[in-house]
């Protein structure tokens, strides 16, 4: 069975989601968990026997598709993937299992299985046509949650959202198509597989141009400033496990991808535009928590902080060194844990007033003492308090980022500041003083289904930031094969006589390619 784990682990959610539309709508509640529940058993299983020793793909598995063209079926897994496949999977199943009340649940429910199925598809694909597939597709079950589900803008979010990601994804497709050109020109062979790739050593002028076309439908997913605008509309409007989901799980696929594809394949043109990007990082980091601040709705908050936490983990990325994008996976799966219970809070009390401004609140300590209990745990872990797991993630990307640059590095650490400051004041206006809306003074505390899915939370934010090393050590190993394997290409490229003919220079590559072969 761990032969296929992994393919399992992608169709058994899509499977269980399509025998779903026969299950009693009385029904589909428990089985959706039960459905989740054997996922997430599959992924901490993938977990334990996983080898965390070696740094390549394990549990591979291929299956020609268009052999014609060098279209496979092709998936494997890392320490760079592991952890958010495992992420997917408990978030997918906390979800399913605190539901509320709501309408035509049962559709929503299948509609988290077929969005699981993508989630999983994306980060274990290792053929650049079938991760574009996944990708894609897991627009369709978020634009379904967003569009059915939400607020009164509902409509104009689910749109905006997809027309952002999917104009960015048919500029990154061109670059796909371009990558297997060269390839094939190369080797003779059409090929999409990353690993065949990623022998692939380009023309600077070609690595900075496949870079741009990559960096656009990656940015727009994570998303970078400035294709910010869609994300705070999305959360605004989508319902609670439609923003868990899309920040927990949904903006990492950018960021992993700028690491399983840009950092590898494009190695002299990371480095050409790392001083750029980190800007925008930054630019993100400083600009969205300054507007965080000047929120009225508590959501809102939460989703601009969410960008602001995204720009530190792209920083880490473009370190371009172990401990920076070792700290940049590391702060994806904390910001996951963190951001997703955060939201999961926001749909508490929004469930009990049916009103996100904190205007509405105040005094909420003295009558929800164990909602602002966790909530105040996690505001601590959003805001990088040492011994929580954001601080683990936020300390190794800046780490890393600052052998890179003092001054930016230390732009960036303003972020935490700024944080604090708003984090702390949204806290003040919701908890503190007394009690000023009558409505708030019988407000019951947590229930026992929400606790279900914030109490594991809470033990992970603690537990990894006193003990990371679990998680840190099958991240480092695979962290430390990909900057081996850039700074192999960067030695090479430079070895390389520049001539100023293109058909000449691709003709030195297929030489190599061949003798590589």
């Amino acid at each position: 069975m761990l032969d296929h784990i992994l393919s399992i682990l992608i169709f058994f959610p899509a499977l269980a989601g399509i025998l779903g539309f026969v299950v009693n709508k009385n029904s589909i509640r428990s089985y959706g968990v039960a459905v989740a529940t054997i996922e997430f058993g599959l992924a901490m299983w993938l977990w334990f026997a996983f080898d965390s020793t070696l740094s390549g793909m394990q549990f591979m598995e291929q299956i020609a598709l268009v052999p014609a063209f060098g279209i496979n079926y092709i998936v494997g897994v890392d320490g760079i993937s592991l952890f958010i496949i495992i992420l997917a999977a408990f978030f997918t199943m906390i979800g399913i299992a605190s539901l509320g009340e709501m309408k035509d649940i049962k559709n929503l429910i299948i509609t988290l299985l077929f969005l699981q199925m993508t989630m999983v598809g994306v980060f274990v694909a290792l053929d650049a046509i079938v991760f574009y597939l996944f990708w894609e597709l897991s627009l369709v079950p978020m634009l379904y949650i967003i569009g059915a589900w939400g607020g009164p803008l509902r409509i104009y979010a689910s749109v905006k959202f997809f027309l952002y990601t999917f104009a960015g994804s048919l500029v990154m497709l061109v670059g796909m198509l371009f990558m297997a050109y060269f390839y094939y020109q190369a080797t003779g062979e059409w090929s999409f597989a990353l690993l065949d790739w990623y022998r692939l050593i380009l023309p600077e002028s070609f690595q900075n141009w496949l870079f741009i076309a990559f960096f656009f439908g990656f940015a727009i997913k994570v998303p970078m400033f400035p294709f910010h605008t869609w994300l705070p509309y999305a959360h605004g409007q989508a319902p609670t496990i439609g923003s868990v989901i899309l920040a927990a799980i949904l903006l990492k696929m950018g960021t992993y991808a700028f690491i399983r594809f840009s950092l590898p394949l494009f190695p002299d043109a990371s480095v050409y535009f790392m001083y750029p990007i980190a800007v925008l990082a930054i630019i993100m980091i400083i600009y969205t928590a300054m507007v965080a601040y000047a929120q009225k709705d508590i959501k809102q908050v939460v989703a601009y902080s969410s960008v602001s936490h995204m720009g530190v983990i792209i920083l880490g990325t473009f370190a371009l060194n172990v401990e920076g994008i070792t700290g940049s996976i590391f702060l994806m799966i904390a910001h996951g844990v963190v951001s997703g219970a955060l939201f999961f809070l926001v749909g508490v009390i929004y469930d009990r007033r049916h009103t996100k401004l904190m205007s509405e609140f105040g005094g909420l300590a003295s009558v929800m003492p164990r909602y602002a209990t966790i909530f105040g745990i996690m505001l601590m872990a959003s805001v990088g308090l040492p011994l929580t797991i954001n601080f683990v993630g936020e300390f190794l990307s800046l780490l890393g980022f600052y052998k890179q640059s003092h001054i930016l590095t230390l732009l960036a650490g303003t972020a935490i500041i700024v944080g604090a400051i708003y984090m702390l004041s949204a806290y003040k206006k919701m908890f503190f003083g007394v009690v000023t809306h009558e409505e708030n003074r019988n407000l019951p505390d947590i229930n026992k289904r929400e606790l279900l899915a914030l109490i594991p939370l809470t033990i992970i934010t603690i537990w990894l930031g006193i003990y990371p090393k679990p998680i840190l050590e099958p991240i480092n190993k695979s962290v430390e094969g990909v900057v081996t394997l850039m700074h192999e290409k960067s030695l090479t490229q430079e070895a390389k006589l520049r001539i100023p003919n293109v058909n000449k220079e691709m003709e030195l590559i297929s030489k190599s390619q061949r003798e590589a072969h």
